[in-house]
This record gives C-alpha cells, sequence and structure tokens, in this order.
C-alpha cells in the first residue's frame, strides 16, 4: 500500500455491510452531483463526471439514483446543490500523517465531527498547512492483478500518456500521473484491453513513514472510523507498508 491509500480501497477492507454500503451510496451520489454541477450533465465532455458515474456503477449504485443525482447536480430539477470541499489536517499513532477532505453543506458539522472522530480514535489535530505540504495532487489509476499482467505491460500502455510511475502494490498496480494526464492515461488503458478499477485525482504523499503492524492497525481504525463520517470523502495518509507489515495484516483478516 502507497503513502496515498485510502482505507476504503486497501485490501485490509471489512467487509460490506448494509449501512456502510448505505454511506457510500450516499458519498458516490454527492461526487456524482458537485461533477455535474461543475462541468455539466453532457458527460462527453466532463471527464470528472464520467469517473464519477464509473466509480458508482462499480459499487452497484442504482442507475436511476444516478440520473437523479446527474439531474440535480446540474440544476436541472430545480434543486440546489453547494457543497463546500474542506480539507482537514492530523496525526495518527507513530506521528502518521492524515489528510482528511470532506465535502459538505455545513461546514461546523464536518469540523465537530472530524474533531471528534480523532479524539475518540487516537489521532489528534494539526494546525493548517503542517501536513498539506507533503501531500500532491496526482493523478491515481488501480488496477487488479491478473494471470499474464506485467508492470512491463501497463507501463507500455501508459508511457506515451504522460504517466509518471507504475508501482506494484502487491495485490495490484498503481499508475501515476499528473491530474491533466489522468483522462489520456486512462484512455491508453482502456485502448490496451487493460482494465481498471478506479481511476480518479487523489493526494500523493511526497515523504512516506514505515511502521510495524500494530502502529499500522490503530492508523487504520482511526482511519475506517473518521471515514464512517457522512461529510469525509478521502483520508490520505503517509504510512508505508513492508512485505512483513503487509503479510501480518492480511493475516488478520483471515
Amino acid at each position: 500500500m502507497s503513502g496515498h491509500s485510502k482505507w476504503a480501497t486497501t485490501k485490509h477492507k471489512k467487509a460490506i455491510i448494509d449501512s456502510r454500503r448505505a454511506k457510500s451510496f450516499a458519498k458516490l451520489i454527492k461526487n456524482i452531483e458537485v461533477a455535474a454541477k461543475i462541468g455539466g450533465a453532457d458527460m462527453s465532455g466532463n471527464p470528472t463526471l464520467v469517473d464519477a458515474v464509473q466509480k458508482a456503477k462499480k459499487t452497484s449504485v442504482p442507475n436511476d439514483n444516478i440520473d437523479r443525482a446527474i439531474k440535480r447536480g446540474a440544476g436541472l430539477t430545480g434543486d440546489a446543490v453547494d457543497y463546500q470541499t474542506i480539507m482537514y489536517e492530523g496525526y495518527g499513532a507513530g506521528g502518521i500523517a492524515l489528510l482528511i477532505e470532506c465535502l459538505t453543506d455545513n461546514r461546523n458539522r464536518a469540523a465537530a465531527e472530524v474533531r471528534t472522530g480523532m479524539t475518540r480514535n487516537g489521532g489528534q489535530m494539526a494546525d493548517p498547512g503542517s501536513v498539506a505540504y507533503n501531500f500532491h495532487r496526482k493523478g491515481v489509476i488501480s488496477i487488479t492483478k491478473t494471470d499474464g499482467l506485467t508492470e512491463d505491460d501497463i507501463l507500455m500502455a501508459v508511457l506515451d500518456a504522460g504517466a509518471e510511475e507504475v508501482i506494484d502494490q502487491g495485490g495490484g498496480f498503481e499508475v501515476i500521473t499528473d491530474p491533466s494526464q489522468l483522462l489520456a492515461a486512462r484512455t491508453a488503458l482502456t485502448e490496451a484491453g487493460i482494465e481498471y478499477d478506479s481511476a480518479e485525482a487523489e493526494f500523493v504523499a511526497g515523504v512516506q513513514i514505515e511502521t510495524d503492524a500494530e502502529t499500522a492497525r490503530k492508523v487504520f481504525r482511526l482511519v475506517d472510523a473518521l471515514d464512517e463520517l457522512d461529510d469525509v470523502q478521502n483520508v490520505y495518509t503517509n504510512i508505508s507498508l513492508t512485505d512483513e507489515v503487509r503479510a501480518a495484516l492480511d493475516a488478520d483478516d483471515e
């Protein structure tokens, strides 16, 4: 797992239960609404909306819900969509940095819930800028490993599309690009017949910190608690796992 990875995207995640699925649906719908508001309802000219819809479909959000979200976000239903993106910063066990991305219509509620989630789960809030300086916006494409698919195959497909690097994450690969090249890299993979799980702009940590298994467990419990909050869209960390720590976490899930 790389430093920027979100708890929801790691293979150490818990099995999805109905309550978490409902919360996931709500967050995905919110992403669609915002994408439609910014770029309009026409997906041919709105790659951000394409990505949001694709992610929702992969999580089995009903098509009717997706269509309504697009229309609502684009202002075609008369409903107002007014969300703010707010970033909070903090630290978990072992000094691991957390960058918490919220999408909310109530700044005070989001701040209170994030602060409570941090203090109740062993984290602490940090001053603005003390964590964010280490994170940079990147395009991240996640690909599950399949038989016969190699890192070189992926690199050959995306090299001319502006990809910066391909990272072997154990159970899969990640293609890292400049955000402006995300669409081109995604298209190149599709044309090469390589399927990908997600393609999003994320925050990637420049300096990462390796931890032991127990510290990693504490960090993941904190991130998991934050991810449960309705206003929290993504949680990014600078944690780095060795093969030994990854194996220990895998054993926890067995």
